[in-house]
């Protein structure tokens, strides 16, 4: 007896528009604000205790719009290398009224 396949369709309410109005995280905060002041916006792979940061965090913000894929780490291929993009630093400007 043959299987059917079920299709789910996403709804609407989901998409890219809707994810961008969210507000971020403490965790997602912390991370972001890491890469205000350096060269290129590039954002830490570690955080302040040496700990690897959450890959949930990191592409929570990429989902977002937040940060973006910097490059490829050819000595680390899983380990995703990002920069803050203007919407991520338009998170900060709108808090301190800049």
């Amino acid at each position: 007896m043959a299987r059917k396949a079920t299709i789910i369709k996403l709804s609407d309410h989901g998409g890219p528009a809707a994810k961008r109005t969210r507000r971020a995280t403490a965790a997602q905060r912390n991370w972001l604000s890491s890469g205000l002041e350096q060269a290129g916006g590039k954002l830490p792979l570690f955080d302040t205790d040496g700990q690897r940061v959450n890959e949930r965090t990191v592409r929570s913000c990429i989902d977002q719009g937040w940060a973006e894929p910097w490059f490829n780490n050819p000595l680390k291929p899983d380990w995703l290398v990002c920069k803050l993009t203007d919407e991520g630093r338009a998170l900060f400007e709108s808090a301190t009224g800049a």
